[in-house]
């Protein structure tokens, strides 16, 4: 009797421990994308290029991730995101790991020297 319960039980076990390891990998996704946006965002607010805010964001995202850098007077805003991977990849899933970051541009100006006198 028990070896037919185990029997008919272990499937949804294996369905449930798989739909929840794709969650959490969804969820790393979701956390390295708002990692990349917020590298690059800082990246092009000290004055980088856009194209090197992209490369430091794309090193940091996901594979496949997508990268747009918008840059104002005023601030740089980054928006990072990424395709479902694994399972989600052939399921319709309302969610895709996506990030935005805005930092304020970093005003140019003299660097103060250790010991100066004023």
């Amino acid at each position: 009797m028990v070896t037919a319960e185990l029997a008919v039980a272990m499937p949804a076990v294996v369905v449930v421990l798989a739909l929840s390891l794709w969650a959490f990998g969804l969820g790393v996704d979701q956390v390295r994308c708002v990692d990349a946006a917020r590298a690059a965002a800082r990246a092009a607010a000290r004055g980088d290029s856009a194209s090197q805010a992209t490369a430091l964001a794309l090193r940091a995202a996901p594979d496949g991730a997508s990268v747009q850098v918008t840059e104002t007077a005023d601030s740089a805003i980054v928006s990072v995101s990424a395709p479902v991977r694994g399972i989600g990849s052939w399921m319709p899933v309302p969610f895709r790991p996506a990030g935005t970051a805005t930092a304020a541009r970093e005003v140019p100006g003299p660097v103060p020297t250790m010991g100066a006198v004023p």
